[in-house]
């Protein structure tokens, strides 16, 4: 009777991990529909730019000083919520998260100007600053800290895979007679709500949310993250691993904030793509990225299974892919035709591994810090994000520029501006990407900030 009684429990309990892991995996799918979403919004502006700026009045400085709008609350809003996320339900704070990225579309579909699209901008920022930190977060509380690298980077690709979707779709609905730019505004704040009531319904806190074991029934937390005290957030701050990942992470926002404003404008108007085939030409550094993080979060997840550590796994991983994302970005400005096709899909994907460094850093700290820790970093990062999309504006308008008028002058004047722009953001990567590499080491920071009193 004991071993049936043993056999029964064995055969629930094994039941009830299988279950788990089914309910991680499929939170993990939404989260990462999540983050398709969240950068669809982030992208569209930079789609809608031509016709956007022709019907607005704007000159390249006022467009790039929209597109920097967006990162205008982005920091103060992950940092914020980042402080309370690990007290509050993911669920709740995800959905509201979504909602508000729906509603801020709307206002722009029916008819709003340069000001409305401004605030907008704004609000959507304030919305989608938490959403990596927030997303990662909620994630890691479904798996084991070893397990971890492979889950991430399905988050990561998120973003990369709402661009890589979006582009072509919203590129048509913007190029149809009978849509226009403003529904691709409202596409996406229709996909948001549709997305929420789905999340509403699925959504769930994971058993290893705040370092201790499921409830009755699930898994016990083993690993050593998470059983790491709790430090002052300053030592955290103030380590060289930390500002290392926040330079890193300033880089790839203000890349990324260049790439979704100005990237479609580049290809088009210098490399000759035509209109209706810009978004799908567009589409191509994302879809490199996705499989990036594909590829790196596989050999994260062996490295790590098979006794490595995270700073290779992780962290090395990272800034390498920087390196090769600066070191295209500084060669293609002296590259036409086919050979600068190639490096613009290497050069503005290979950085899209960002998330990649909160999460390294997340192995340094226990749980209940981690939502702080990556939200702060982001949100610190992210300032490279207000900055790039004015930068490349004035830039390009320097350059002599003037979006109204056309000709082979004009596309001389706007390569111009781009190509110094691109130059500057490619030595930003290279020289990060190198410094994440000798600097990023979990494994170090997590026993000098353990042993420091």
């Amino acid at each position: 009777m004991h071993t049936l009684t043993n056999d029964a429990s064995a055969a629930s309990a094994t039941h009830r991990a299988a279950a788990t892991r089914r309910q991680a995996w499929g939170v993990t799918a939404m989260l990462t529909l999540f983050m398709v979403l969240n950068f669809a919004d982030k992208a569209v502006l930079g789609l809608v730019a031509r016709p956007a700026m022709a019907e607005l009045g704007l000159t390249p400085v006022q467009f790039g000083f929209i597109g920097s709008s967006f990162f205008f609350l982005f920091s103060l809003s992950a940092i914020a919520v980042g402080l309370v996320a690990h007290r509050v339900s993911g669920r709740w704070l995800i959905l509201v998260l979504t909602l508000v990225w729906a509603a801020v579309q709307f206002p722009i579909l029916a008819g709003g100007g340069a000001g409305v699209l401004l605030a907008c901008r704004i609000i959507l920022g304030a919305g989608e600053g938490p959403a990596l930190p927030v997303a990662l977060h909620a994630t890691h509380g479904w798996f084991p800290a070893e397990d971890r690298a492979l889950p991430s980077n399905l988050i990561a690709i998120g973003p990369t895979i709402g661009a890589a979707i979006a582009a072509p779709l919203l590129s048509w609905v913007i190029a149809s007679p009978a849509l226009g730019w403003r529904w691709a505004f409202g596409l996406l704040g229709i996909a948001g709500i549709a997305w929420g009531l789905a999340w509403a319904c699925i959504g769930k806190d994971g058993p290893y949310r705040g370092g201790h074991g499921a409830s009755e029934g699930g898994p016990v937390a083993s690993s050593s993250t998470e059983r790491l005290r709790s430090v002052p957030l300053r030592r955290v701050f103030g380590g060289r691993m930390w500002l290392a990942a926040t330079l890193a992470g300033f880089s790839c926002f203000w890349a990324q904030g260049a790439m979704t404003t100005w990237v479609p404008q580049y290809l088009g108007g210098v490399l000759g793509v035509e209109p209706a085939r810009v978004g799908l030409v567009y589409a191509l550094p994302w879809l490199f990225g996705t499989l990036l993080l594909v590829v790196l979060g596989f050999a994260g997840r062996h490295l790590m299974r098979n006794g490595g550590s995270a700073r290779v796994a992780v962290g090395g991983l990272f800034g390498a892919s920087l390196v090769v994302s600066g070191a295209c970005l500084l060669w293609l400005p002296h590259t036409s035709g086919l050979l600068a096709m190639v490096l613009t899909t290497v050069g503005w994907g290979a950085f899209l591994v960002f998330p990649m460094a909160p999460t390294a850093v997340a192995y340094a700290v226990n749980p209940e810090q981690r939502a702080a820790v990556i939200s702060t970093l982001v949100g610190v990062a992210s300032i490279g994000g207000v900055l790039s999309p004015a930068v490349f504006g004035w830039l390009v308008q320097n350059a002599g520029y003037v979006a109204s008028a056309g000709g082979a002058g004009d596309t001389a004047l706007l390569a111009q501006g781009l190509n110094l722009a691109f130059a500057l953001t490619g030595l930003l990567l290279l020289a990060t990407g190198l410094a994440a590499v000798a600097l990023v080491n979990p494994e170090r920071t997590a026993t000098l900030l353990q042993a420091a009193r």
